[in-house]
């Protein structure tokens, strides 16, 4: 494993240093290191048709790496538009792809759903749709994620709260009773409450669950996505009943945000890995190397992927600093 990263000495430890941007016009990134040795990455293709899987040893080489399609979007009804936020895990035996879609006739009809593939190797074999991932209620839902603890999983997500007036975006957290449905009423954790989460439009969304320190610290997206995209922190004990809304606090201040000083502009929707041996933590996100978009800043395909090491404070929370120059 001493070839997978290149090191610079920073301070007097070796750190990995990233050869920013990792993957271009890969929005939505999620990465995961597999027992196998490989680091697995998908993430949002800017056509919004299709899953593409790749795998390197190196996070480094995951630009260079083979982008297998595993999966394209319907040519009517379901699944059939706004392919978004794909997630890989691993969960007893098998993978799963979590992913969000609108139907090809009402593309904003926005829905969460769940693939599976029996296969060691999930650039092979077979991925077979499992339909809907349902909730409890039918509104604007995307960007599933699932966590284990204490022999407990759990699924995080955003949705239009039920008979909202608004169109708003919650964060909410449910028990799993198989990695494609959840037991139990959903929980809301999060909604969109202070000035930097409402910017252009009210969003919580794109959850990415830690656990360290004996805590589960879970970061999620804000505001449009644009150079106001920015991350914000909830924090509970790993021990406490997580379906309880009172067992999380939430931070005043996004955590990691715009840095025109480095050209970083929206960093957002992350998702976290470690080093190969397990020692250091790296946060995975898309951000724009400009501020200024024309049109909508969904049709623009500039959100690349980039990634740096998480550092730790003295009391065991995250320290995210700023995105890092390119």
């Amino acid at each position: 494993m001493a070839a997978v990263f290149s090191f610079a000495l920073v301070a007097s430890a070796a750190e990995p240093v990233f050869n920013n941007p990792l993957v271009k016009q890969r929005a939505d990134p999620q990465v995961a290191l597999h027992s196998d040795g490989y680091y697995y990455f998908t993430a949002t293709v800017p056509e919004y048709d299709r899953i593409e899987l790749r795998r390197a040893r190196s996070l480094n080489d995951l630009g260079r790496a083979e982008a297998k399609v595993v999966w394209r979007k319907h040519a009517s009804g379901i699944m059939g538009a706004h392919i978004w936020a794909p997630e890989m895990h691993h969960i007893d035996g098998k993978w799963y792809i979590y992913f969000t879609a609108g139907r090809a006739d009402k593309i904003w009809e926005i829905r969460l759903y769940v693939l599976e593939n029996s296969s060691p190797n999930p650039l092979e074999g077979e991925w077979k749709e499992l339909g809907q991932l349902k909730t409890g209620w039918e509104s604007f839902a995307l960007d599933a994620t699932t966590f284990a603890l204490n022999g407990k999983r759990y699924l995080l997500w955003t949705q239009v709260a039920p008979e909202a007036a608004s169109h708003a975006t919650n964060i909410y957290i449910a028990a799993m009773d198989t990695p494609w449905s959840i037991k139990g009423p959903a929980v809301m954790l999060t909604k969109p409450e202070y000035d930097w989460e409402k910017v252009k439009y009210a969003v919580n969304e794109a959850p990415a669950a830690l656990v360290k320190n004996g805590r589960v610290f879970v970061t999620y997206s804000v505001s449009a996505t644009d150079a106001n995209y920015a991350l914000g922190l909830l924090t509970a004990p790993a021990n406490g009943d997580l379906l309880k809304p009172g067992t999380w606090s939430k931070s005043p201040k996004p955590v990691f945000a715009t840095s025109e000083a480095n050209g970083q502009y929206g960093p957002g929707h992350n998702s976290f890995t470690t080093t190969p041996d397990g020692k250091t933590d790296i946060l995975v996100y898309h951000a724009r190397n400009y501020r200024d978009i024309v049109g909508d800043s969904l049709n623009d395909p500039n959100r690349h992927t980039r990634a740096q090491v998480l550092h730790w404070n003295a009391d065991g929370t995250p320290d995210f600093g700023e995105p890092v120059a390119d």
